[in-house]
């Protein structure tokens, strides 16, 4: 098993907090998902496998707002990349995204 942690920075003015929702900015679970790709693809290891897969699975567990930092934990194997995302003490996020095990 291989195993990155990342620290990404929501910024207070991304785009995805205008109109959602007013008053009580989160960021979109798409948009979280994002992040997670952003971190899978500066990996080498993982080039070329992210393109044959697909979201297999993902829970959105706890809010994360403007000017938050971001923890991103992956983990893979040879089918497929687990990840985490923590938002301070919070977990944010998790899932799995898997791929064809043919290369």
């Amino acid at each position: 098993m291989n195993a990155l942690t990342v620290q990404r920075l929501v910024p207070a003015d991304h785009p995805a907090f205008a109109g959602h929702f007013p008053g009580q900015p989160l960021l979109p679970g798409v948009s979280l998902l994002a992040e997670v790709m952003e971190a899978a693809r500066a990996e080498p290891a993982l080039q070329g496998k992210l393109e044959r897969g697909s979201f297999t699975a993902a829970k959105f567990l706890s809010p994360v707002r403007p000017g938050s930092m971001l923890r991103i934990a992956l983990q893979w194997d040879e089918a497929a990349l687990g990840f985490e995302v923590h938002c301070g003490p919070a977990l944010a996020a998790k899932g799995q995204w898997r791929w064809d095990s043919i290369e």
